[in-house]
């Protein structure tokens, strides 16, 4: 929570602070029992803290499958970032990876640290998913093909003007709005609005960009 010093500082974030910390002792306290679900929660608290504690607002189902549908889409992507692997074996596996999720026994060595424990233990995550209900899974297994597609075709495709940037960003990050949208509206916890799935995508657009500054500042 930072030193006290700090805190004092500005205490008018003594509150948000306090807050946040209740939230994620909550967190910790609803990891599900099941050791599939356990090792995807806890694995999303390591590789994505906020989202973690954020999806703990949602019910138990949707919930759940939130918690599944990024860690795919997160294991797709240390494919992605993964410079090791050759391209004749890094391909195949981006555009078939929308089967290896029904595959329990799938799994595949790449990527450092927690990711790499997430690509070596991916069985749990294939289970997690393979319990959810068939409307969760035909989103996330959509989501995951065409994102896989759209990675592997710019294996050979250079990003050299902002139209193709855009393409790439709606791959890597328009597809995950997009995805989040349709499994709340699957959940019938949100009503379709009009140009919801322009709004998605362009939510996915911004926050990649977002994250391009990020990483250059930083």
């Amino acid at each position: 929570m930072g030193s006290l010093s700090t805190i004092l500082i500005h205490p008018d974030e003594i509150y948000p602070l306090l807050k946040l910390k209740l939230a994620i002792t909550k967190a910790q306290k609803q990891i599900p029992l099941d050791p599939h679900l356990t090792f995807c929660y806890s694995t999303l608290n390591k590789v994505f803290k906020t989202f973690s504690l954020i999806i703990q607002q949602l019910g138990t189902e949707l919930r759940d499958a939130v918690c599944v549908f990024y860690l795919i889409l997160r294991a797709l992507d240390t494919v992605e970032d993964d410079t090791s692997i050759p391209t004749e074996i890094k391909v195949p596996i981006r555009i078939a990876f929308h089967r290896h999720i029904y595959d329990r026994d799938w799994h595949f060595v790449c990527g450092e640290e927690k990711y790499k424990v997430l690509m070596e233990q991916f069985h749990h995550v294939s289970a997690a998913f393979l319990e959810l209900e068939k409307g969760y899974q035909e989103i996330i297994e959509d989501i995951t093909k065409r994102m896989g597609a759209g990675m592997a075709k710019f294996i050979s495709k250079e990003v050299e003007t902002v139209d193709d940037y855009d393409e790439y960003c709606h791959y890597a990050a328009g597809l995950v709005g997009l995805g989040m949208s349709k499994l709340l509206l699957s959940s019938e916890l949100e009503t379709v609005t009009p140009n919801w799935e322009q709004l998605s995508n362009s939510t996915g657009l911004f926050l990649q960009v977002c994250m391009y500054h990020h990483n250059s500042i930083t």
